[in-house]
């Protein structure tokens, strides 16, 4: 902002010093940015196809709408506070979960504030970026048993009872995913799925190498972070959890977060127990009754039978239910009255009543910007400006990091997702977004994205995301500085983020200056390349961006320097 009492002349003079700034500004930032594609492409031995072909298209351009630094106003420089060095941790830590911890069970576990790394997570020795998408979907580290026929069989059988091709079919949830075969191969006909799987294995760092979205996690004691009714499909095949027991209280989790009109797959045992007993190395009878106690709980659950051959059956949960079955002593109704506070809440023995009426569910791409029916009439107007508003960032974006969709960036995340506008603008084949709505904010606002036809998750920042590290491309964060002020260190905050993200990832963070100064003082010592601009309405506001770039380094590198 000018100083108080400043005012800009109108004369020739200060009018050609202030256009010589200008231009003498922006050579700089093209500089910058040329350089930054030029170090992209340099490294160790990570043997880097994609930030090659990247730096041939960063050439500089003239960016007529955005306001930077200027002598009254200069963001980037003056600044010569000297933030913390942040050492590497040991090479033992190279992929550390902290909140999945093998020997700690399925759930999450996270470590008490005093025992939280204040290092930063190396990449291991010759690490390279993943294959580009859609090269990286059929690298496999080990063959995948589950689907013998192949995916794009599988696939097909299943198109056969469920119309992925009409667009109302978006969202899927596949449970203990192996390494996302499934959710890979479903991109093929415009679904996203959210795969969990187990912190033992690896599968989810293969699942994010190969560009699909995965979470650590399984069903277990624990609600699933994800709103009720918001899923399109849920998806098991082999995936060992015993749906049969506990009263049917797995099935009924999948219940909840299934939408009315929705499908649950079932492919592996029970089914075809008859055939394949022998090969499951499992009895008769033990099979024949975990396959009557699942019926049993999907009639309870008003699911309709669509389909059972070979080893796959498929359900269709009814788009309106009137009644539960009351004759079962497993048909209790979920008492709570907010359906969707489940961060950190145990599973329950119950189930959950469906709305009044079913939402009017829209198909994909239509429902990504049309008005979601959990929007209230008062909101309208307030999503509609909230689309306009982001579609006007991301272009600003756009200009400023030119690579931003042109398929270097695979796995993005948003920290503070919002209503998803961020990810509906930034819609791509190319790419895929994790909507993260933190647990603390004043809106429950996940349903809404889910409905969009995008796939998120609930998450207290406080916490280690459930991810291996090195699994995401970009990171985009609007206020969750702000948001968690008070609440939790802003310097664990970015050492998580450090964690998730690949060397020569990129950042985008947009809140008030003030906050974006303190975070640019702490990864000066995390070996991210910054640049702070104006916001793109001009100078005169608050709220400013910050662009960083993790710098390439791996364990045992003592060839790049700490600090900026």
């Amino acid at each position: 902002m000018l100083p108080k009492g400043k005012v800009q002349q109108g004369g020739d003079t200060n009018k050609n010093k202030s256009s010589v700034t200008r231009v003498l500004i922006i050579l700089g930032l093209c500089g910058f940015f040329y350089v930054l594609g030029l170090w992209q492409r340099s490294g160790f031995g990570k043997g880097d196809r994609i930030a090659i072909g990247v730096t041939k298209i960063t050439e500089c351009i003239t960016l007529s709408d955005l306001i930077y630094d200027t002598p009254e106003n200069y963001i980037d420089g003056g600044d010569d506070i000297k933030g913390h060095n942040y050492m590497p941790c040991d090479a033992s830590f190279i992929d550390h979960t902290p909140c999945h911890r093998r020997g700690e069970g399925q759930e999450r576990h996270c470590p008490a504030p005093q025992e939280k790394l204040q290092c930063l997570i190396p990449a291991p020795k010759g690490y390279a970026t993943p294959y580009q998408w859609p090269e990286s979907r059929d690298y496999v580290p080990r063959r995948e048993a589950r689907f013998p026929e192949g995916l794009d069989a599988y696939i097909d059988e299943l198109s056969s009872v469920i119309p992925f091709h009409n667009g109302m079919i978006r969202t899927a949830l596949d449970t203990e995913c192996g390494v996302a075969s499934f959710g890979a191969y479903m991109f093929k006909k415009n679904v996203i799925t959210m795969s969990t799987g187990h912190e033992s294995h690896s599968q989810v760092k293969y699942a994010m190498e190969r560009g699909v979205p995965a979470i650590i996690g399984t069903l277990a004691t624990m609600k699933l972070p994800f709103p009720s009714g918001s899923f399109d499909m849920a998806h098991c095949s082999h995936c060992l959890i015993p749906w049969d027991t506990q009263d049917g209280m797995y099935m009924m989790e999948v219940d909840r977060v299934l939408r009315p009109g929705g499908y649950w797959i079932l492919s592996g045992p029970p089914i075809n127990w008859k055939n394949n007993y022998k090969q499951w190395q499992r009895s008769q009878v033990e099979l024949e009754k975990e396959q009557r106690n699942i019926e049993d709980t999907a009639k309870l659950l008003c699911w309709e039978k669509k389909y059972e051959k070979g080893d796959t059956a498929i359900w269709r949960k009814r788009l309106n239910c009137s009644r539960l079955d009351t004759r079962s002593a497993t048909a209790a109704v979920c008492k709570s009255t907010n359906s969707d506070h489940v961060w950190n809440k145990k599973m329950e023995k119950c189930v959950t009543p469906s709305p009044g009426a079913s939402p009017s569910w829209k198909p994909f791409p239509e429902r990504l910007n049309a008005v979601p029916s959990r929007i209230s009439r008062e909101s309208v107007e307030v999503f509609k400006e909230d689309n306009r508003l982001w579609k006007k960032h991301v272009n600003a974006y756009k200009r400023i990091n030119k690579i931003l969709d042109s398929g270097r960036y695979r796995n993005i995340m948003d920290m503070n997702a919002g209503l998803g506008s961020f990810a509906a603008a930034l819609d791509s084949p190319k790419l895929w977004v994790m909507n993260v709505v933190p647990t603390i904010s004043q809106e429950a606002s996940l349903d809404v994205i889910l409905e969009r036809g995008l796939i998120g998750i609930y998450h207290d920042w406080c916490e280690a995301f459930s991810t291996y590290p090195r699994t995401y491309d970009l990171i985009h964060a609007n206020g969750v500085f702000s948001l968690y002020k008070n609440v939790c260190s802003t310097e664990e905050m970015l050492l998580e983020m450090d964690r998730i993200l690949r060397p020569e990832g990129a950042v985008i963070l947009r809140d008030e200056e003030s906050v974006l100064r303190k975070v640019k003082r702490i990864v000066r010592g995390m070996r991210w390349k910054t640049k702070m601009v104006d916001h793109e309405d001009g100078p005169l506001s608050q709220e400013k961006l910050l662009f960083a770039v993790k710098q390439y380094w791996v364990e045992g590198d003592t060839n790049t320097t700490y600090s900026t």
